[in-house]
């Protein structure tokens, strides 16, 4: 145990150098946005997660500088430390760092829940009269996120929504899956809940099952059961063959025919000469790259913008061979400072992050490629 616990504070010493390192590469880069981006391309980590890192770093290095010092100690965890940042994030540089002071005695031996709860009540009591301030910073930070799963299941969840209409909607919900339950219903009631939920979301009454506009990639060998491969849900990943079967047999379902290249596995090329791409053209690019192409976004493709790698009125033509998925935040970020996107003939687009380093990205084949057959190796005729 001791020595685990040794370890553990190691890591948090090695955290804090990680949290200066950030915050120095986001005042060298002006506090600019893409600074989430290019932490989330050096770290390997979801874009989510990278902006906690740089708003915590942010933080520890300018209004709390007990907590980074705790951290300097062995004392603190990153994931800690994030929570005080969050917590103050409302105050005032002069109150965050009064807050600050204030806990340097108090987290020592507090998990993370602890640690909220205490940098939550110590931004309290240093600013008595900011309890309106502090509800209004929370309520416009509401957002949807969706956490994908295992095994053909996800989560979404309205993060930090109003507390009002998360209790009215919840009670909503929650009568609708009860009266299905008394009405002979054998679904658990957190299934009907579930169920129910996603039925709002999509537009029915609640209880019944609504149609959804989902892209779902399985070859025809896989849909006529002559083998078992695995489908790929656009956004989700790979999922079990009972289920993109189910999902593929249902009675809404819409079924597309993709010529692939046989030797490659990608989708053959579609190209126009226009600007604006026609909608054939553009549903093409979008079912090619199933998902926004900067490597590491998951963002579907069919919420994405389609992106020119090579600028129109610079020479670049409106075809499938110039043109990708690309989310709007990734869009975007081709236009800051120092962001490089290249997009080769054989559709592997390269981002160079203002450091120079380079990541690439490739349409994902619609199946294995299959090598070429020798003369040697043909089989004999009929």
């Amino acid at each position: 145990m001791l020595l685990t616990q040794e370890a553990s504070a190691d890591i948090a010493r090695l955290e804090a150098i990680r949290f200066r390192a950030i915050a120095r590469l986001s005042r060298h880069r002006g506090g600019a946005s893409s600074v989430v981006q290019e932490v989330a391309f050096a770290l390997s980590v979801v874009d989510g997660h990278a902006a906690v890192l740089v708003s915590t770093a942010e933080a520890l290095t300018t209004r709390l500088p007990c907590t980074l010092g705790l951290m300097d100690q062995g004392l603190v965890s990153g994931a800690g430390a994030a929570k005080v940042a969050a917590a103050t994030a409302w105050l005032s540089d002069d109150d965050a760092r009064a807050a600050d002071a204030m806990l340097e005695d108090r987290l020592e031996g507090r998990n993370t829940e602890q640690i909220r709860k205490a940098a939550s009540h110590a931004a309290g009591v240093v600013d008595k009269e900011g309890a309106a301030r502090r509800t209004e910073h929370s309520r416009a930070g509401r957002r949807l996120m969706v956490r994908q799963g295992e095994s053909g299941v996800a989560s979404i969840e309205v993060e930090d929504g109003p507390v009002e209409k998360v209790a009215a909607a919840y009670t909503r919900i929650d009568r609708e899956a009860r009266a299905l339950r008394a009405g002979g219903e054998t679904r658990t009631l957190d299934q009907l809940r579930a169920d129910v939920a996603l039925d709002l979301l999509l537009g029915g009454q609640g209880g019944r099952g609504e149609r959804a506009e989902v892209f779902l990639y399985m070859d025809l060998a896989t849909y006529l059961g002559l083998n078992e491969d695995p489908a790929e849900l656009a956004g989700h990943g790979d999922i079990p063959t009972s289920l993109a079967r189910e999902i593929a047999t249902g009675a809404d379902t819409v079924l597309r025919r993709i010529i692939t290249d046989p030797l490659s596995g990608q989708v053959l090329d579609l190209g126009r000469e226009r600007y604006r791409p026609t909608a054939g053209l553009g549903e093409f690019v979008r079912v090619r790259d199933r998902e926004c192409r900067r490597p590491g976004c998951h963002r579907v493709a069919q919420a994405c913008d389609l992106d020119h790698s090579v600028p129109w009125q610079f020479g670049g033509h409106t075809s499938a061979a110039d043109l990708a998925a690309l989310c709007r935040r990734d869009h975007r970020l081709k236009d800051e400072p120092g962001w490089i996107y290249h997009l080769a003939p054989d559709g592997t687009l390269t981002v160079t992050t203002p450091t120079g380093q380079r990541h690439t990205s490739e349409p994902p084949p619609l199946h294995e490629p299959h090598p070429t057959v020798s003369p040697e190796n043909e089989p004999p005729p009929f």
